[in-house]
């Protein structure tokens, strides 16, 4: 059970809209009250981009989970419609089914979890289409209220929010591939107690791109080289009933490569690079009447326009727009396709999130069941939500490739 916890260490939470549930509760404690409005406004004299549904931006499979949260240009998986759907037509299998299941915060509490389902079919050897459901839980809250000197139980809600998606991708070429996928998002903060609701609907666009060479030698070595990019989650802002407040989806930008090399028949290694921008405004700093300085918000604009201002709108420059742009390493060693070992580095710059973290993984394939799991280490003054948790995710290879 949940009664309050905010948690600034936590990738791009919107701190308004969790305040909002914390002041339902009759049951906070000053002092938590306090220490997190002190943490706020730390975190608010940073120029920190954040959006609405931060879930989305969480790494839903183990199998990218260990190799430092990437994705966008790994070899095709049941769970590429998270990061690549273009990926799809390159799969050995002709479909399958993949499922996975995150805990949240779970040296806190336990019943915050990001949940996914995905299914993809080839339709041939030059097209697919994928489907896929993301539940992320908020938890149990439980609402008190003062009525008369006497405390009323208003009973238990859970907040959630969740994505719909579906996409079809085609191959271009022998080796390039494009999709496209649309995505329903829901962000659910309803108080059925309540008249106000802060409840918010959303459509997201994906446009992706997949190349994959034919096998070529290097070092004397077999070896395939891989490029992606995926713009994701290109859509309107979230309103919320509450005050009429907006928020920019996270519309995301990822370019990826990796190199696979054949070390024999039994043996390969992959390594893989990937670069990352939110297409998201940077947070202007704002004043009042007597020109005090209040802190930094997102600008009133539209999302195409911030889309394409988010390239040239950082305060300081070129500096700062580098800054804005994450990167990853991930490497994986693989045996006779049947078992994997793999690790990465996230890196993100102080000033923007300081997200920094080193992780592991490993795979097993059983009768055509992959099982990945993975463990993540932070490096940070940030501590991450996922730290000292271990993560799954099982892929179902359904039939052969066509």
């Amino acid at each position: 059970m949940l009664n309050f916890i905010i948690n600034k260490s936590i990738p791009n939470l919107s701190f308004e809209r969790y305040l909002f549930i914390v002041m339902k509760n009759f049951k906070i404690s000053f002092l938590i009250v306090l220490t997190s409005f002190l943490i706020n406004t730390l975190y608010s004299q940073e120029r920190v981009i954040t959006t609405g549904v931060p879930f989305l931006m969480i790494t839903p499979d183990a199998r990218a989970a260990g190799m430092g949260d990437l994705g966008v240009s790994t070899s095709a998986d049941a769970f590429s419609q998270q990061w690549n759907p273009s990926k799809y037509p390159f799969a050995e299998n002709s479909k399958g089914f993949a499922l996975s299941y995150t805990p949240y915060l779970s040296k806190l509490v336990n019943d915050i979890f990001l949940g996914n389902v995905t299914y993809y079919k080839k339709l041939n050897d030059r097209s697919s289409w994928a489907t896929s459901f993301k539940y992320f839980s908020l938890g149990d809250i439980q609402f008190n209220e003062v009525i008369g000197g006497t405390i009323v139980d208003q009973g238990v809600q859970r907040p959630n929010e969740l994505t719909l998606d579906i996409s079809y991708s085609l191959k271009l070429s022998e080796f390039m591939a494009m999709a496209v996928a649309a995505r329903y998002i829901r962000s659910d903060l309803k108080l059925n107690n309540d008249a106000d609701s802060s409840s918010a609907n959303s459509l997201g666009i994906d446009i992706a791109a997949y190349f994959q060479s034919d096998s070529f030698e290097l070092n004397g070595m077999n070896s395939i080289f891989r490029s992606g990019i995926n713009v994701s989650n290109i859509g309107p802002k979230l309103k919320y009933d509450i005050g009429g407040k907006q928020n920019f989806i996270p519309t995301n930008l990822k370019l990826g490569s990796g190199l696979e090399m054949n070390l024999d028949d039994d043996n390969k290694v992959t390594f893989n690079f990937e670069l990352n921008k939110l297409l998201v405004p940077s947070p202007i700093a704002t004043y009042d009447e007597s020109n005090q300085f209040l802190g930094y918000k997102q600008p009133d604009i539209g999302f195409l326009s911030g889309i394409i201002e988010s390239f040239s709108d950082a305060p300081d420059g070129i500096k700062e727009e580098l800054k804005e742009i994450s990167w990853a390493f991930g490497f994986e060693y693989l045996f006779m396709k049947s078992f994997s070992l793999r690790t990465g580095y996230f890196n993100e710059s102080q000033e923007k999130g300081a997200r920094r973290f080193l992780t592991l993984g490993t795979g097993f394939l059983i009768n055509q069941m992959d099982i990945n799991v993975s463990y993540l280490f932070s490096t940070s003054r940030v501590r991450s939500p996922l730290e000292n948790t271990l993560r799954f995710s099982l892929a179902f290879n359904l039939e052969d490739s066509i």
